[in-house]
């Protein structure tokens, strides 16, 4: 079991002191912002005219913080991003590292992406980084002489297309989880390290400091899938890390990351201070020991069981409990049609979208785009874009590969053939919505 630390007062003023000076040397955004501002009131998320926005969308995952399987690597045990890191430092050195990362970022979200988007019908964005995208790793508490280059830009390719973005911590310092998916599996040490916190709390500040009066950010997703620690620490270091925000940034949403076993432990926020929030839940109905894809496990989910059972569990139940904590709910990953077939995914993707804008969620699939060594969609892959069929991606030794090939591997990311999910694309876009749980 973890053991909940909390930072002294003492320790937290010298960051605060830290960040606020960091703060007044931050540039504000170049581009004024066009679309409304948005937040939540009790359960609802609202624009600023008091006008509940439909927000579907999906995770740019794999793009500024890597996920191995997503791109068709992860072989000779390099398949997190410290790892992939620490063998280019090795072979080629820190400044040649940094270049190649420029590289794959440039090439995994390009202008293509963005105008795929509005095809897919969608509004929002969930936009998964690691904590050193901003944060020079190694001067703590300094930014990158580039730090805002890849939110900025996503921000400003969003916004053009009418598109909201949620910037989520992926990977905090230390990682804040065993999982790869924070950048460096097995290590979870932000939890008892107050250094790994507080540093999280001066790169939210920061943030914070760049996009308070910018409408097109929807919110922060201050923490994902913080598992690494017991529930009652979670509310314990989130209250904290919302208190040091919001002396920034009065405006945006701050959505409140839900534990693996739920979201009990943060209590009502509104009796605790906490206003303008949301709850974020990741539910994978198919997936991760949850059934099987298919049209059952979907159906329950989203029509709330059934025989017995009916209207009493999924979306139902957390319906309840979210009028009862009167709070926004914001569900920040889903996958409704991976291995379902080309007809049914597309279906059940349609089908998941209209269930949380009904309930008034915020939603962002996972995941827009994975791609392969094979390519092709198949039965349906986790990507709502991947490589065509025998537009193969190799996979690399990133042990013996040659500057050559890691380079010519991150050109191919962005120009590689893609094969959308075409029946997402239809049925995202019909005017009268599927109904696969008819039968």
């Amino acid at each position: 079991m973890v053991t909940t630390r909390l930072l002294s007062t003492a320790w937290l003023a010298t960051v605060l002191l830290g960040a606020a000076a960091a703060q007044a040397q931050t540039p504000a955004p170049a581009a004024p912002s066009v679309l409304p501002m948005l937040h939540t009131e009790g359960t609802r998320w609202l624009a600023a005219d008091g006008s509940a926005p439909a927000l579907r969308g999906v995770n740019l995952g794999n793009y500024l913080i890597q996920e191995f399987w997503m791109m068709g690597q992860g072989s000779a045990g390099i398949d997190d991003q410290c790892k992939l890191e620490a063998v280019l430092d090795k072979r080629f050195g820190y400044a040649e590292r940094e270049r190649l990362y420029a590289l794959y970022r440039d090439n995994w979200i390009t202008a293509r992406d963005w105008d795929m988007l509005p095809k897919l019908r969608l509004n929002l964005v969930r936009l998964p980084f690691i904590y050193s995208v901003l944060e020079d790793e190694k001067h703590p508490r300094q930014l990158r002489a580039d730090a805002w280059r890849y939110l900025d830009n996503a921000i400003a390719e969003a916004e053009k297309r009418g598109i909201y973005v949620i910037l989520d911590l992926h990977g905090a310092v230390g990682s804040q989880g065993w999982e790869h998916h924070s950048g460096c599996a097995g290590k979870n040490q932000y939890w008892d390290t107050p250094e790994y916190q507080a540093r999280t709390i001066w790169l939210w500040q920061q943030i914070a400091a760049r996009y308070k009066d910018r409408g097109a950010v929807a919110g922060y997703s201050i923490l994902n899938e913080p598992w690494g620690t017991t529930p009652e620490n979670l509310a314990v270091v989130m209250g904290t890390l919302y208190r040091e925000i919001r002396k920034i940034d009065p405006n945006h949403v701050i959505i409140l990351p839900g534990h693996s076993k739920g979201i009990d432990a943060y209590g009502k926020p509104s009796e605790h201070g906490q206003v303008n929030v949301a709850f974020e839940m990741h539910p994978y109905p198919g997936h991760f020991g949850w059934g099987k894809p298919g049209v059952a496990v979907h159906r329950d989910w989203l029509q709330c069981g059934h025989g017995a059972d009916a209207g009493k569990g999924g979306v139902c139940a957390w319906k309840a409990q979210q009028q009862k904590l009167d709070t926004a709910y914001f569900i920040g990953e889903f996958q409704p049609w991976a291995a379902m077939g080309p007809e049914l995914g597309g279906q059940v993707t349609r089908a998941s979208y209209d269930s949380y804008v009904a309930n008034g969620w915020a939603s962002t699939a996972w995941a827009y785009k994975l791609l392969s060594n094979q390519g092709g969609q198949g039965k349906g892959t986790w990507g709502m874009v991947t490589n065509s069929p025998g537009a193969r991606i190799p996979k690399l030794d990133f042990n013996k590969a040659s500057l050559a090939e890691i380079e010519n591997l991150f050109r191919l990311f962005g120009s590689v053939p893609y094969e959308p999910q075409q029946t997402v694309i239809k049925w995202m876009n019909a005017t009268v919505p599927p109904t696969p749980f008819a039968q």
